[in-house]
Order: C-alpha cells, then sequence, then structure tokens
C-alpha cells in the first residue's frame, strides 16, 4: 500500500512498476533549495491558466478554482504552514499536488499546454529578474555612498600608483570616482542582462511545443516579459527555449565582475588600513579583534569579500561547465544550475549591502595620505611637463628629471626641497615657477581634462554621476 502512494505522487508513476528508492529521492530531489522559487511558479502558473481560460481550452470556472487555490497556498506559505514534501520532487510538483488537494480536477488541468522543463524556465527567469531589480538599486546605494565621501574629499591629496609604486598625486575623490565608473558599468551589465533573461519559455513544452492553441504573447504581457515598447519578448525556438541557461551564466559573468571590482577595492581597504600605510580606518562594527593579540583590529569585511569573490566566479565556472556538455534539449543535469545561481545572488547582494554601509562610516586619515605622496617623487611628471612646455622633447624632459631625481634621493630630499640653483644645474630652462608645478596640489590643480583629477573637475564628475543616479 505505502509503495502505491509513492507511485501516486509521481507525475509520471503509471509507466513504472516500481517506486522510486528513497537514496534516489534524496539524490534527485530539489525541493528543499528550489521552493525560493515559490512565487515566481504561481505567478506564471496563473498567467499560464488565466490564458488557457481565455482560449476556451479549461472552463472559467477551472481558472476561478485554480485562483482560489493559489491564494490559499500563498497564505500557506507565507504563514509557514505549507508542507514541502522530498517524495513530490521540487517545488512544481509540491505546488501543484497542493492545488490538486484543495481544488480536484481544476488543479490537474492547470499543467494543460505545458511541461515542467517549460515551467522551471519560466520560474527561474522570473525570480532572476526581480533579484537583478533589487542588485541594480543596491549597486546604486554604494555609488551614492561613494559619491558622498568623495564629495568630502576632493581636496584630500592621496598617492595614486603604479605597480605599487608612488606614480602621481591624485584626489582622494578621484581614486573614489574610479570605484563608481566600475560600479556603473555592472549597472549597465546588469541591465543588459535583465533583458535578455525578460523572454518567456512557457508554451514550448517539454521541447517540441504544444498542439493547444496557446497565446504565447498573452502569458508574455501578463508577466511583464516585454520590451521598453511593451511588445512581447519570447523564446521562439522551443529546443532553446527549455534547455538555454545563458541568461543564468551571463548574469553569473555579471556578478563575478562586479565581486571582481570589490575584491579590489577590498584589497586597497586592507592595505590602506595597516599601519604601513594608516590611510583609513574602518568603523569598529566591521571589523573584529584577535584571541590572542590584544591591539588588532582586523578588516574582515573587506578579507571575506575578497575570499567570497572566488567563490563568485567558481560558480561562474561551475554553470559553464554544466552547460558545456549538453545536447538539446532539456536534460536533468540542468537541476544544477539553481544553487549556484542561489549563492551567487545572495552572495552579491550581501556583499553590496553592507559595503555601502562600510563605506558610509569610513574616516581617512588625510595627512598620512598626504606625508606618502610626498614621499615618493609624485611630481616628477609635473617636472618633465614643465620641461615639455619651455620647448624640450619629452624624451628629453624624461632623462633631465630622471637625474633630478637621483640628485634628490641622494640628498634624501624631494623635488620641491631642492634649491632653484641645483634644479637649474639640470636645465636652463627652469625658473622660479617651477615651484608651482612640483607642489602637490598645483599637479592636482593642473589635470584638469575630462576624467583628470582636479578638483574642479572632480566635483563636475560627483554631479554628473548624481544626476544620472537621480
Amino acid at each position: 500500500m505505502t509503495n502505491q502512494l509513492d507511485k501516486k505522487s509521481q507525475a509520471w508513476s503509471a509507466l513504472f512498476s516500481e517506486p522510486m528508492s528513497d537514496l534516489v529521492k534524496r539524490y534527485t530531489s530539489s525541493v528543499f533549495f528550489d521552493k525560493r522559487l515559490w512565487q515566481a511558479d504561481i505567478q506564471g502558473s496563473l498567467a499560464h491558466a488565466e490564458m488557457l481560460a481565455a482560449q476556451g481550452i479549461i472552463a472559467a470556472q477551472d481558472r476561478a478554482d485554480i485562483q482560489r487555490g493559489m491564494a490559499q497556498i500563498v497564505a500557506d506559505i507565507e504563514a509557514g504552514r505549507f508542507e514541502w514534501k522530498l517524495d513530490l520532487e521540487d517545488v512544481h510538483l509540491n505546488i501543484e499536488a497542493r492545488l490538486t488537494q484543495l481544488v480536484g480536477d481544476a488543479g490537474k488541468r492547470m499543467h494543460t499546454g505545458r511541461s515542467r522543463n517549460d515551467q522551471v524556465a519560466t520560474d527561474v527567469r522570473l525570480w532572476l529578474r526581480g533579484e537583478i531589480d533589487l542588485i541594480s538599486a543596491l549597486l546604486a546605494t554604494l555609488q551614492q555612498a561613494l559619491l558622498d565621501l568623495a564629495a568630502q574629499h576632493t581636496q584630500t591629496i592621496l598617492p595614486g600608483f603604479t605597480h605599487l609604486q608612488v606614480a602621481q598625486p591624485v584626489s582622494f575623490a578621484h581614486h573614489l570616482l574610479a570605484y563608481v565608473e566600475m560600479f556603473a558599468r555592472d549597472a549597465e551589465r546588469m541591465r543588459e542582462v535583465r533583458a535578455r533573461t525578460n523572454r518567456l519559455p512557457l508554451g514550448s513544452a517539454a521541447l517540441a511545443g504544444t498542439s493547444y492553441p496557446l497565446d504565447r504573447e498573452r502569458v508574455a504581457r501578463s508577466l511583464g516579459m516585454v520590451d521598453a515598447q511593451g511588445v512581447p519578448q519570447l523564446c521562439r525556438n522551443s529546443l532553446d527555449a527549455v534547455s538555454d541557461r545563458d541568461f543564468a551564466m551571463e548574469f553569473a559573468a555579471a556578478a563575478s565582475i562586479s565581486m571582481v571590482h570589490i575584491s579590489r577595492l577590498s584589497e586597497e581597504l586592507v592595505l590602506w588600513m595597516s599601519q604601513n600605510f594608516g590611510f583609513i580606518r574602518l568603523a569598529d562594527r566591521f571589523t573584529t579583534g584577535s584571541s590572542i593579540m590584544p591591539q588588532k583590529k582586523n578588516p574582515d569585511v573587506p578579507e571575506l569579500a575578497r575570499g567570497k569573490t572566488g567563490r563568485v566566479v567558481g560558480h561562474l565556472m561551475g554553470l559553464l561547465t554544466l552547460m558545456k556538455g549538453q545536447p538539446l534539449a532539456y536534460n536533468k543535469d540542468n537541476q544544477e544550475d539553481k544553487e549556484p545561481l542561489f549563492d551567487t545572488v545572495d552572495t552579491l547582494k550581501d556583499t553590496l549591502r553592507i559595503f555601502a554601509e562600510m563605506m558610509g562610516g569610513l574616516t581617512v586619515n588625510e595627512d598620512a595620505m598626504r606625508k606618502a605622496a610626498a614621499r615618493g617623487y609624485a611630481t616628477a611628471t609635473d617636472l618633465a611637463d614643465y620641461l615639455v612646455k619651455k620647448g624640450l622633447a619629452f624624451r628629453d624632459a624624461h632623462e633631465v628629471v630622471a637625474h633630478a631625481v637621483k640628485s634628490a634621493q641622494l640628498a634624501g630630499k624631494d623635488l620641491s626641497e631642492l634649491p632653484l640653483t641645483t634644479l637649474q644645474g639640470f636645465h636652463a630652462a627652469i625658473e622660479a615657477d617651477v615651484f608651482d608645478c612640483l607642489s602637490l596640489q598645483g599637479s592636482l590643480d593642473a589635470r584638469n581634462t575630462i576624467g583628470g583629477t582636479a578638483p574642479e573637475r572632480v566635483l563636475q564628475e560627483i554631479a554628473l554621476h548624481r544626476q544620472r543616479l537621480g
């Protein structure tokens, strides 16, 4: 009797002479992670049922019963009363079985003209679309936090590095705006991924389409799967519709790039917080102490974000590998797309949320930044530019300044600390106005082209970013 009941709980049970083993049930079940798709599953089913009724495929009463039953299921899930059953394998069969218990034959008719193959493809797209919207909002919040911090530090001088060697002075605001640009590109990529995610597979059935007169465009409109002009967006080949996971891989790629940007920022925060730099201080709520060294404040949040980047990139590699050997159309392999996708979404959202708050509470040591910029001959390029404006070819000016830097190093002084007579010994074109270009502030102010670090230019860029973000 038990075996017979187990068989009846499976959508395909009439064909089989023995029930699925408990080991296989556990191995193949996805319900305990894909149940997070329940809202998308119900949303897609209601749109499908509405269309079936409009097309005369099911009765209006069936549609009303389905809506009533689904409303009860929503209430039960939200109240924590819904019983998720391993025997029913996944979110789709759990909801359908409960619906049939509640409304009888109408629940059985809901699946007309579709398969779990196009159903799950639709559910994941609907769910991911909503998550992309949340991520886009979080990216905007992080950009705003960076802009707020930048607005306070357009005159704060920071050494700009190449090869982690002091290169040229920049403002701290200009440095922060580099990350605003990165996260703006991330948001742009998310918008593009969303557009390709927001296409309807439902109606493709198992792989070949269906003989029922479905109105797929109606379903697409019901689910908001339309372009900016309101034109329904459909997956137009049934084989591709049920087996395509490009949208998931593309999202994972965009998420990986965003996490790489966070990891780069994390690396700088870790360096800047160390005593060797001392440029910043993170609020205590974002740090931890040591179990043995009482003086320590460890930057655990940026360190962990740096580590979680590898986790997200690993999920991208997993999804790519998952798809690379699959023939058309749907294969059970695709059940493995959800856990890496879900974890990627969760990790990116949590990281963006905490970084926006952390950057808002960051304290800057302006004096340490300025002293570091002064130690590395950061205005050497400015001296070369000065000589070019006096008529020297740049390569000749470069050579002259190299000799001047070498002399300053031997004297243990910055270029700006060398006497005018000493500087003139390197080239006769050097005059008293040279000290204007050798100052850190002068170097900053001189770079007033688009994309430059001059405070006036940086303020303009902050205003443009604020306008873009609304």
